[in-house]
């Protein structure tokens, strides 16, 4: 699931014409694979969004329009979390609607984006839960086996959910009541926690640019060379932290290092480029690259080696990441069900 930007949005100031091309890039590389379902505010978007795609040889067999109106465009922090449960042989889906407030109230309005999760719901006539809290799904990340990643900085940052602090503890209270969410509303059984995120993230932290699950027992993890970069004590702490984690049944984790790229800005600002920002599809493992021919083909290949049954694609990201996110903040993955 994507959510197509709108040009008056402020995701990409300047730059929204070389971010749609990037958009596009992904999107060709997705539908090889797997459906594409694009969130379009009405059918005058869907008409023009259709012509822009086929101009740039974008087969649409596989690509569905919602009519749904969002404020801005990252479908993996506004868009639904879907759930399974199978009993007897059949499989049932549901979609939580967390709350989302733009990042902690960052960039207002943010009231069409909030009700996404729902409107997708009742267009596919799925039950919701409504936890009640604020949870952006770029701050989560999971191995698939009961253990859910995420960060300190994030999920009990006071602009999410002040409400849990009051009464129960503080920041200690805070974080039980928030493994208690994810246990109930995710199916989860442990928490991982690691600190902050990395320079440029204005999410507070989200985990999808830190640390990711490339499978059960494997976490990736972004290494800084250059001591003098700000993200060097960033990540050696959120190393050392991973090699004291333990899974679900009580188990170390096997970390994989990759490469950060080297710095990224626009006008002065330093962009949140990582290659930890990866996608998995069906049969591959979608990854961000920003032009440093280098470091972008010794990621991808660490990753390939750890993946030998996928196939590890590039995905040029130098003008997604201007909005300050790359694949894994622009997609929502959807089941089949």
């Amino acid at each position: 699931m994507i959510s197509w930007p709108r040009p008056e949005g402020i995701s990409f100031p300047d730059r929204y014409h070389e971010a749609i091309e990037d958009i596009t890039g992904l999107i060709r590389v997705l539908v090889t694979r797997e459906e594409v379902h694009l969130n379009v505010p009405n059918a005058n978007y869907e008409r023009i969004v259709r012509a822009f795609l086929r101009a740039r040889k974008v087969p649409l067999r596989r690509v569905s329009f919602h009519h749904i109106r969002t404020n801005e465009c990252w479908a993996r922090d506004h868009g639904p979390a879907f759930v399974l449960r199978t009993r007897r042989g059949k499989t049932a889906a549901a979609i939580v609607d967390w709350g989302f407030n733009a990042w902690g109230g960052k960039y207002p309005p943010y009231d069409a984006d909030d009700a996404v999760p729902t409107r997708i719901a009742e267009e596919l006539k799925l039950p919701v839960f409504y936890p009640g809290i604020v949870m952006e799904g770029g701050a989560v990340d999971f191995n698939g086996a009961g253990t859910v990643l995420t960060t300190t900085s994030c999920l009990l940052n006071k602009n999410r959910n002040p409400h849990l602090r009051q009464g129960y503890g503080g920041q200690a209270g805070a974080k039980t009541r928030v493994e208690k969410y994810l246990r109930d509303y995710y199916g989860q059984q442990h928490v991982v926690w690691l600190g902050h995120g990395i320079e440029g993230d204005d999410t507070d932290g989200h985990i999808d640019d830190l640390a990711r699950f490339v499978d059960e027992r494997t976490i990736a993890i972004g290494i800084e060379t250059n001591r003098r970069d700000r993200n060097y004590a960033i990540l050696q702490k959120a190393r050392h932290t991973l090699d004291k984690a333990r899974d679900q049944d009580g188990r170390p984790f096997d970390i994989v290092e990759l490469p950060m790229p080297k710095p990224v800005s626009h006008d002065g600002q330093r962009l949140p480029a990582t290659y930890l920002n990866f996608y998995f599809v069906n049969g591959a493992l979608l990854v961000p690259t920003f032009g440093q021919p280098a470091r972008d083909r010794q990621a991808m290949a660490i990753l390939q080696r750890r993946l030998p049954s996928r196939e590890v694609v590039g995905v040029d990201c130098r003008a997604l990441i201007w909005g300050l996110g790359a694949i894994h903040c622009f997609t929502q993955q959807m089941p089949r069900f």
